[in-house]
């Protein structure tokens, strides 16, 4: 009776220390920039932050990483292939997968950032190919030409966006005229439904999911607009403009209860729409000369921090009103990102800031210059288990923060 009972203890056990597989996306587990981590360092050295390691070989691209289970995933380009690189968190390399051809007609490399989730992987390459790989095997499970198997149209500088995935259901944005905006089978590639959308070619933008307006829907920049479609059936709610000089609209929306912000570059700024009839529709509530490129934004608590583009200031925007609190020239601009009460910000001149998130100034803790790496400082920077991971260009380096 007794060894019946060790045994059940045992097996219980045995099953609690399994690991549950995390899951890993474009900015954070919300899309918005927040990684919820604690105990990170208030203040950084003089220079900056312990360099733990960093990786020379990636080859071009702008693609963040995404981190998972303690493995490091980031993909690059070498000779127009795109190659996925897998990492421990001790920065070994465990497996190099060449997937297809990467984006080569400028401003050259990988630009999505890989999808790690329920033991696959994702990757959507800069010509319009979206992969499903077995995160193990790394194995080709199916693909998908946005361009070609959905009529899609490629933008100038290459499709960039991320996938979403909700559920069992994956959402991309091929841009097309019939096939506008899709929804894919995750675990088969198979087409659930598309809309037509409004007809008019992607812009660089991974959509954001809203299940707590009254119905689920998604919310995406299109061309000059920003629009919301019904999550289940793929019907187009509304529209609105997000005008750009170039029809550049990168910056995944912002949500909270019932709330959309977004920004986008050329000097046109930042609008809040509250949302109404479930979703169905929107009011706006204000808007602001907060001119974001490529960089996204944050909301802390009340407040929203990000920069601009031709409005070269980094601001703190009050969420309800639109008031600015701050507006201050003390640091390039760039993209951030948030964590245990700081900013983290990168700047397109290849600087790292340490900033307290206050209303009350750009409260500067510490900075450092990144030194290696190749071409654009564009790739958002992430923060996995008490580590800040930063990729510019060829380059990976991984600083301890915590």
């Amino acid at each position: 009776m007794k060894t019946g009972i060790v045994f059940l203890v045992c097996c219980f056990l045995s099953a609690c220390s399994v690991t549950t597989p995390e899951t890993a996306q474009w900015r954070g587990d919300n899309r918005d920039g927040i990684y919820n981590e604690t105990g990170l360092l208030k203040e950084w050295p003089a220079d900056g932050p312990q360099l733990l390691w960093h990786y020379d070989g990636l080859g071009e691209g702008h693609t963040s990483v995404s981190a998972a289970n303690d493995k490091i995933y980031v993909t690059g380009m070498t000779d127009s292939a795109g190659i996925l690189y897998v990492f421990d968190v001790q920065g070994n390399v465990l497996h190099k997968k060449t997937y297809g051809l990467e984006w080569n007609a400028n401003f050259n490399g990988s630009r999505s950032t890989v999808t790690v989730d329920n033991g696959l992987l994702y990757i959507f390459s800069g010509r319009g190919v979206l992969y499903c790989l077995d995160q193990t095997t790394l194995k080709e499970v199916w693909k998908k030409d946005a361009l070609n198997d959905f009529d899609g149209l490629n933008l100038m500088f290459g499709m960039t966006e991320s996938p979403l995935i909700v559920g069992d259901v994956i959402y991309l944005t091929p841009g097309g005229v019939k096939n506008n905006f899709v929804a894919l089978n995750k675990n088969t590639g198979e087409l659930i439904w598309s809309s037509e959308g409004i007809q008019k070619p992607s812009t660089y933008c991974s959509p954001q999911y809203i299940d707590d307006a009254g119905m689920k829907l998604i919310v995406t920049a299109i061309d000059s607009s920003l629009v919301a479609f019904d999550a289940t059936t793929g019907k187009l709610l509304w529209e609105t403009d997000q005008k750009n000089p170039h029809g550049h609209s990168p910056n995944t929306p912002i949500y909270y209860k019932g709330q959309v912000f977004s920004t986008t570059g050329g000097g046109l700024g930042s609008m809040a729409l509250r949302l109404t009839d479930g979703g169905r529709s929107f009011e706006k509530v204000w808007s602001h000369e907060l001119d974001n490129k490529l960089g996204g934004a944050v909301k802390v608590g009340d407040y929203v921090y990000g920069s601009g583009e031709r409005n070269r200031f980094w601001y703190c925007v009050d969420w309800n009103t639109g008031e600015t609190k701050y507006k201050s020239g003390d640091f390039g601009v760039g993209n951030v990102i948030y964590a245990d009460g700081m900013l983290y910000c990168y700047s397109d001149k290849g600087e790292v800031a340490l900033v307290r998130a206050t209303p009350e100034k750009f409260d500067l803790k510490g900075q450092f210059k990144v030194t290696l790496g190749t071409d654009q400082h564009w790739a958002h920077p992430v923060i996995y288990k008490g580590v800040l991971y930063v990729r510019h260009g060829n380059t990976l380096m991984a600083y301890k923060i915590s």
